[in-house]
């Protein structure tokens, strides 16, 4: 399930052209869990203020933050405080289909938790989309 590295020599991304280090190297999953406890945070505190912490409101206004998020500045309130964002493996625009797809499969739970060597979730895998930092 989670590989890591063997050898100094190999890191996550480079499969893929992606630098060790620096802009454009795959987002490590320690920013990867604070930008997810910052905008789960911020579902909960909007649930709690306007639908009694409702668990599928949470839920709602989770999705609904990150595909709007992702679609008008390519990253969630977390992937952005954090120094990350979401771009299409392929390059180019991230689109409106991306960020519905993951989205979905993140809610989901399973996909985002099964990882490949290059530390990308199956919902990234799925979407064509890399977790990257600024």
């Amino acid at each position: 399930m989670n590989q890591q590295a063997t050898t100094p020599d190999e890191w996550p991304g480079k499969r893929i052209g992606l630098p060790a280090e620096g802009p454009r190297s795959i987002g490590r999953f320690g920013r990867r869990l604070v930008a997810l406890s910052i905008d789960w945070g911020f579902a909960v505190v909007v649930s709690i203020a306007f639908f009694d912490y409702d668990a599928f409101a949470t839920l709602g206004i989770f999705v609904a933050a990150q595909v709007v998020l992702l679609i008008t500045a390519n990253g969630s309130f977390g992937h952005l405080i954090t120094g990350m964002r979401v771009v299409p493996v392929t390059g180019g625009m991230l689109g409106v289909w991306r960020p519905l797809v993951r989205t979905i499969l993140m809610a989901l739970v399973i996909p985002a938790v099964i990882w490949d060597v290059d530390q990308r979730g199956m919902h990234d895998r799925l979407a064509g989309t890399l977790l990257v930092r600024r």
